[in-house]
């Protein structure tokens, strides 16, 4: 079987368990908090402390990922059998890989001159969401 046809086979088996909606419901809801987080740390570094649009955005990413990784571990996807500092690991991997998108549509966005940086970063990291989730749901936690 090719790459492309066991990952649709996946996809297929898990769209018809009801337990993985749930996840994916508790998921979105740790994303919206980390969401939250981070266009809040955003907004202080960007806005109140006045650090560049790019550092502002790996503070905010630093500070959300750890709520994030903590949240999903424990509530979302369950520790399993996988030890936390190779979860760890991997999580950051695919975090770092949704950062890399990230700030490559944050960067896109402000260059155009369309969209102001906080705007631009909430767009960025709705964005980079479906690749993380994805990513930790079938490598991270699996």
């Amino acid at each position: 079987m090719s790459s492309a046809s066991e990952l649709a086979y996946r996809f297929g088996t898990a769209a018809r368990q009801p337990a993985n909606w749930v996840q994916l419901f508790k998921f979105g809801l740790v994303g919206g908090s980390g969401y939250l987080i981070n266009l809040g740390v955003f907004a202080l570094l960007a806005g109140t402390v006045s650090v560049h649009h790019l550092l502002a955005a790996i503070g905010a990413f630093c500070v959300a990922v750890t709520s994030n990784f903590l949240w999903n571990r424990y509530w979302t996807f369950g520790p399993g059998d996988g030890l936390a500092r190779f979860q760890a690991v991997r999580f950051f991997i695919v975090s770092l890989a949704s950062l890399g998108l990230n700030l490559a549509v944050l960067e896109a966005l402000i260059a155009s001159g369309s969209v102001g940086e906080l705007a631009a970063q909430a767009i960025a990291v709705a964005v980079a969401m479906p690749f993380n989730f994805l990513g930790n749901r079938l490598w991270t936690f699996a």
